[in-house]
């Protein structure tokens, strides 16, 4: 064979590092869901949270290092779907949903199945060129909602809640959310190879140092924050879009 031959041979394998990190996602996800059975919701919190971070690492390290494969991205759905589907429902319906019987895991159910429906329509349309944006708020984003609602909990109140309508309405929430097609950010839309204002590392620092002071409640803040300024964003453009038709059926 000669090398010419032998360079049009496609290569067979994975790459390492990102699909590396990816399982170690999908095993923070696995322990996850073995601490919610067993009772430890905390426990299980803090995994989906660790999750998320191996779930950013995963993509950051493709992008940066242009070893993003049609693999990888199978693979990193399946990690996502165990670590922020399956996971965040039973830690949600161990800790606060058993109380509503058949609607409690409905409402759970439910959930892991939008979670799915994401995740399959993000890969077809990751194929095509478009907005960096998200449609519909991220898996990720929605399991560290749950996620830091119950570390929250568990900060000042330490325990297992009463019965409170408030648990399966917010998943009910970030369940349809998530298969909308409202605008979400992410990191795949952060160029880091730009030059960025001095103010963003600033801002930066400020956020770690808010995770170094208090951990719990400023995960808590933070998820809040992405979920309701998401909703905020929509809804200006969505009423910004009414106000552009109005004025050009004006002008018609």
């Amino acid at each position: 064979m000669t090398k010419k031959e032998h360079d049009k041979k496609p290569k067979k394998g994975v790459y390492f590092l990102p699909n590396a990190i990816t399982i170690c996602g999908m095993f923070a996800g696995f322990y996850a869901i073995l601490s919610a059975i067993n009772g430890n919701f905390l426990h299980a919190a803090w995994a989906i949270v660790i999750a998320n971070i191996f779930d950013g690492l995963d993509g950051l390290v493709a992008r940066l290092t242009n070893t993003t494969t049609r693999f990888g991205i199978e693979l990193d759905s399946l990690s996502d779907l165990v670590a922020f589907g399956v996971a965040p429902a039973v830690m949600m319906y161990k800790w606060a949903l058993m109380p509503f019987e058949r609607l409690g895991w409905a409402v759970a159910f439910l959930f892991v199945a939008c979670g799915a429906l994401r995740l399959a329509r993000f890969n077809v349309q990751s194929s095509s060129p478009g907005s960096k944006a998200f449609k519909g708020i991220p898996i990720p984003a929605a399991a560290t909602v749950l996620a830091s609602i119950v570390i929250f909990y568990y900060e000042f109140y330490n325990g297992v809640p009463d019965k409170n309508i408030f648990f399966p309405v917010i998943m009910i929430l970030l369940s349809l959310l998530m298969v909308s097609t409202l605008r979400y950010h992410g990191l795949k839309e952060i160029d880091f190879g730009e030059m960025k204002p001095f103010w963003a590392l600033i801002a930066f620092i400020l956020v770690l140092f808010v995770l170094f002071v208090h951990p719990p409640t400023a995960i808590f803040i933070f998820a809040m924050t992405y979920l309701i300024w998401g909703l905020i964003e929509n809804a200006y453009l969505l009423l910004k879009r009414r106000k552009l038709k109005q004025a050009e059926h004006e002008e018609s």
